[in-house]
């Protein structure tokens, strides 16, 4: 997959099929000059529903779908006979897609899980008929209910990657170099800021053929949770990340103070992120000896696991494959 070809956020207008009216039909036919009520009720109009698709990782293919209108529902007959409903629109998106409507802001629909299906826009309900209002002392009612009008708008649907482990890191800080070097994915690799700007999933096979997904995301800032940089549309990526791995580099001029900045970020951002759990790991360690590794520990938060790895010999990549998946394993309340 191409990175151009990444689209994680569109801007399209709904509308809804509106229901069809009910008919005011009265049965005639060449035995019956003056029958009762026979008019059927409208069909409801269609709605559009919201699909997971575990295949699709982008919103790319509902780029140029700038207006969804969905079909009405067919008017009621005679003989009592219900209009056809309007055909259902169902769009597929990845998991992890939201969807909200611009002018309220209001989340409407969130998928989580392959072939889970929810109404985004209800469809108009079809009127009634006048058979339905016939009664004893009314035996010829000459009406019948319009069938209701759909719903429109404006939504923002809105991808969040689902991964179970986040990167999280300054640029350069060897993100993508570690996520190629313990899955089978190919991030781009280059030295200079933001060769990430989509994220990259990748599955890290762990023992007795177990597994987990790991996302590169691209990487902060100062000031990303005012938009600085790539900004809103970084962080939006991490908020359902069980874990979050700081990738903070050896040759750091100040391993607490880059620490500080990324939870800072996070902090501004969404407070709650500060509830997931956080795992550190010194990358390009093979430069460093015992001794720069115990004052590079005394910097860092005593109560945050840390891990030091070099993705380039592949040093402590197995102890951190272990320590995410116990801590995996912990969040989720199972054993490990």
């Amino acid at each position: 997959m191409e990175k151009s070809n990444f689209v994680d956020q569109i801007r399209v207008f709904c509308r809804s099929g509106h229901g069809g009216a009910g008919s005011k039909h009265f049965l005639r036919n060449k035995l019956t000059a003056f029958g009762g009520p026979d008019g059927g009720d409208g069909g409801r109009g269609a709605h559009i529903i919201l699909k997971g698709n575990s295949q699709l990782w982008t919103l790319l293919h509902l780029r140029y779908f700038k207006n969804i209108l969905a079909e009405n529902g067919e008017n009621g007959s005679r003989n009592n006979s219900t209009g056809r409903f309007g055909k259902d629109i169902i769009i597929e998106v990845p998991l992890g897609t939201i969807a909200r409507d611009e002018e309220s802001d209001e989340v409407i629909a969130e998928i989580l899980e392959d072939g889970q299906e929810i109404i985004m826009m209800r469809g108009g309900r079809g009127g009634l008929g006048n058979s339905n209002f016939k009664t004893a002392t009314n035996q010829a009612p000459d009406y019948a209910q319009p069938g209701e009008a759909g719903e429109e708008g404006w939504k923002i649907l809105e991808l969040k990657v689902l991964a179970d482990v986040g990167l999280v890191g300054f640029p350069n800080a060897g993100k993508s170099t570690l996520l190629s070097s313990i899955t089978a994915a190919k991030p781009k690799i280059a030295d200079y800021a933001f060769t990430t700007l989509t994220p990259q999933l990748g599955m890290v096979e762990y023992r007795d053929s177990k597994s987990f997904c790991i996302a590169d995301l691209p990487g902060i800032i100062e000031g990303a949770a005012e938009g600085k940089g790539l900004g809103h549309r970084f962080l939006r990526h991490i908020e359902r990340n069980s874990i979050l791995l700081f990738l903070i580099p050896a040759d750091s001029n100040d391993h607490k103070k880059e620490f500080e900045v990324l939870l800072n970020e996070l902090e501004e951002y969404n407070p709650e992120m500060l509830q997931k759990d956080f795992v550190i790991a010194i990358s390009k360690s093979d430069m460093l000896d015992e001794e720069l590794k115990t004052a590079i520990e005394k910097e860092l938060p005593p109560q945050i696991p840390h891990v030091f790895i070099s993705s380039v010999t592949g040093q402590g990549l197995t102890e951190l494959k272990d320590l995410l998946w116990k801590t995996l394993n912990t969040t989720d309340g199972t054993q490990a």
